[in-house]
This record gives structure tokens, sequence and C-alpha cells, in this order.
């Protein structure tokens, strides 16, 4: 809160060059006892304020765009053409929204609290003003669309629920249930049985070597660990001979 209310006490229509140096150097408490030790310069002499080296550097940076005509100055806040300042004259001024340009284009990375609100300061150097428009309205478009998928594709998932639920919940009747173990102990007596002449139906002699090939052949499929064989073989075999 502090802060907030030193950065509206430090904000002006316009500064003398030293006034802006003092603030992008956020030394706006030290302003009367700088003021005093300038007295009528514009300029600080080189070293005369150790404890501040960014305040002589932010003079000079000033200063340097007001002698290459980057930065409008005038003089006790009136900028005209026909006004001419020297660079030495204590009433030469710059407009606060002249300052502000010229340090957004000059100085993107540096965005001193006295000339730029939270939202500018927190910005990307390479996001302007005009890009945030651009940006925030492509994101409410897409927002929009969005929520036209979310719309159009509700039905479906609720279908795609709905058809998972009944899935999952489908168990075999008894009926089934019976056909796959009679099914099922068909194909062992065909592995494991022997024709009316005695002649193996096939290379199998047991169970082991039934549950070892289809291990071999169908091991990650559900249903197919050693465990599981063995207990529906073995049930399909009693199933079976209970029947019969």
């Amino acid at each position: 809160m502090q802060k907030s209310n030193s950065v509206v006490l430090g904000t002006k229509t316009y500064y003398r060059p030293i006034e802006a140096a003092i603030r992008w150097a956020d030394l706006l408490r030290y302003e009367q006892h700088i003021l005093e030790a300038l007295g009528q310069r514009a300029l600080p002499a080189h070293g005369e304020f150790p404890r501040w080296p960014h305040l002589c550097l932010y003079v000079d940076r000033i200063f340097d765009g007001i002698t290459h005509g980057e930065l409008v100055c005038g003089k006790s806040g009136i900028v005209r053409e026909t006004v001419r300042v020297k660079l030495n004259d204590p009433a030469l001024t710059i407009r606060h929204v002249d300052l502000k340009s010229w340090v957004a284009h000059y100085y993107p990375g540096e965005k001193p609290s006295f000339l730029f609100d939270e939202l500018e300061r927190a910005l990307h150097p390479a996001v302007n003003p005009q890009t945030l428009s651009v940006l925030l309205v492509e994101r409410e478009v897409t927002k929009a669309e969005l929520a036209e998928l979310k719309h159009t594709n509700e039905p479906l998932r609720v279908e795609h629920d709905n058809c998972a639920k009944r899935h999952c919940s489908r168990q075999p009747g008894l009926r089934s249930e019976s056909t796959y173990q009679n099914i099922i102990c068909g194909l062992l007596t065909l592995l494991l049985g022997e024709s009316p002449s005695g002649a193996a139906y096939s290379s199998f002699r047991n169970m082991d070597a039934v549950v070892s090939a289809l291990l071999a052949h169908h091991a990650g499929l559900p249903g197919m660990s050693e465990r599981t064989l063995w207990a529906k073989l073995g049930q399909a075999r009693r199933h079976v001979a209970t029947s019969g």
C-alpha cells in the first residue's frame, strides 16, 4: 500500500530531467535532499552521489535522448516549436506522456512505476497494449469455440459412458457359460484324446503341455495367465463330467 501511495505522489504532468531520474531510480524519498544539493544545476557532477549510481545513469540517458532528438522537451511544462531551451536551463522539462513513450521505445525492459501501472509492468516488453488487445480478443474467440465444442461433444460423451457401463455390466448368462465350458472341454478332448484305433489326436500329452502352449502363443491377453487357465480348463472338464 505504501508503494502505491508513493507512485501517486511522485507522478506529475511534467518533470525536470533530474526529477524524472530521481523517480526512475526509485529515490523519491530523497528528492528534497538531492535537489538542495544540486541547486540550480541541471546535471549532477560526476561521482556527486556515489550512494546512487543509477541516478547519474538515468540523468545521462534523459539528456542523451533530448540531445539526439528522441525525447521531446519544453520549458516549464510547455512544448512549442518557438520555445528554445538550453540543456542547462533549470526550467527545462519533459512531459509525462512523452517520457513514457520514450522509455517504452528505447528502454522496453525498464518500466519505472511512476510511468507504468502494474499491468503494464507485468507485460513482457514485446507485448504492447495493441498486441494485448488482439490476444484478449483471440482468447475470447477461442473460449467461445471451446464452449461450442463442449456443447456438441456432450451428447457423444454421455452415450459413450452409457455404452461403457452396459459393456462392463454385461455378464454371460448360465446358458452361455455352459456352452463355453462344453466347447472348451470338447477341444481338450481333441487335444488330449485318442482315436478308436489308439492314435493320438494331437501332439499334446497332458494339460501341462496345453497350458504351456497357450501361454507361449497368447501371453499378455486377458485371462491368459497360468492360474486362470488351470482354473478355467479344470472347471470346464468338471462341468462336462457332472453334466454327463
